[in-house]
């Protein structure tokens, strides 16, 4: 690369995107979409939305970079991308954070704590909007993404019946009017990274053209693998507070992976044609009633909790 014409360093440059940016969905882009209940942009790249997008595109980036400037040896290049990948993602995105004003490691201040009367959800709220403000992505109509944070509220709370958008937004004003306490703080790391977030809007009326990429037919397949998903995700937020909540490890996976995997309504599959249903589910009880057998599914759970939370 440092010895190359212009045209060769585009051809290298684009031969290496297309080794990089599969790993870097894999390690990187999965996990984070995960957490966040995308479940369409867990299904490839190619459908990751316009936020998700440049949010995965700045880090295959900073990880070509990264490669671009090691002096060393590298013997197996898959690996020592899959390796690096985490901590380019994140040294980036806080180079990017820092640009815009916003704090790289937003952290609850003593003095945020005790006007926010040291409530839990409170205190992941705060700490959830000066993660928000330093991001580029906007949520659609929104100013913030309130549904996603109306299931965090659920699951921290557990007061499934009031965590809802509205909710939320109100418990959003309060914790600013608490932040602008600190004027100059406020202004430096909230006021200003959000002022240069994209304005929300909304499309406009009686206009279907928003996304040119054609969509794929929706069949069964991708049905259960959509349910499965959303099911998995919720299964691995239950078991996180689990054991946060101090649970034994198999309190906190069993029972969860019984109630969602075993105990659904089936109105998921109301509307399917006999005889497509899939039979997966019916070695589940089996094998959770075999203690070995069990033992083995919550190492395996724990080890993708320990991923997905690192």
């Amino acid at each position: 690369m440092s010895t190359a014409d212009d045209a060769t360093r585009r051809r290298l440059r684009a031969a290496i995107h297309a080794i990089v940016h599969p790993i870097v969905f894999t390690v990187v882009t999965r996990k984070v979409e995960l957490r966040r209940g995308h479940r369409g942009c867990l299904r490839g790249f190619r459908h990751l939305t316009t936020a998700c997008l440049d949010a995965f595109s700045d880090d295959v980036e900073a990880l070509i970079d990264r490669l671009l400037a090691t002096r060393t040896p590298i013997t197996d290049l898959d690996s020592w991308l899959a390796c690096r990948a985490p901590g380019a993602a994140v040294d980036a995105h806080r180079r990017r954070r820092g640009e815009r004003g916003a704090l790289q490691r937003p952290r609850i201040t003593k003095a945020l704590e005790t006007g926010l009367g040291h409530d839990r959800w409170l205190l992941e709220l705060a700490r959830l909007i000066l993660v928000w403000v330093g991001i580029p992505a906007d949520a659609g109509s929104s100013l913030w993404p309130l549904d996603e944070w109306s299931q965090r509220r659920a699951l921290i709370t557990g007061d499934h019946e009031h965590s809802t958008p509205r909710t939320v937004e109100s418990e959003v004003s309060h914790v600013l009017n608490v932040m602008r306490q600190r004027g100059q703080w406020y202004a430096d790391h909230v006021e200003r990274p959000l002022g240069r977030k994209d304005a929300p809007l909304s499309p406009p009326a009686g206009d279907a053209a928003t996304d040119p990429r054609p969509l794929r037919p929706y069949g069964p397949d991708d049905q259960d693998d959509t349910h499965a998903q959303d099911l998995a995700a919720l299964a691995l937020s239950a078991i996180t507070a689990r054991l946060r909540a101090g649970l034994d490890e198999r309190e906190a996976v069993l029972p969860v992976i019984s109630a969602l995997f075993l105990g659904g309504t089936g109105a998921e599959l109301i509307d399917r044609e006999p005889g497509t249903v899939p039979a997966g589910e019916e070695f589940l009880p089996v094998r959770l009633a075999d203690d070995d057998t069990a033992g083995r599914i919550v190492r395996e759970v724990l080890a993708i909790v320990r991923q997905i939370t690192v």
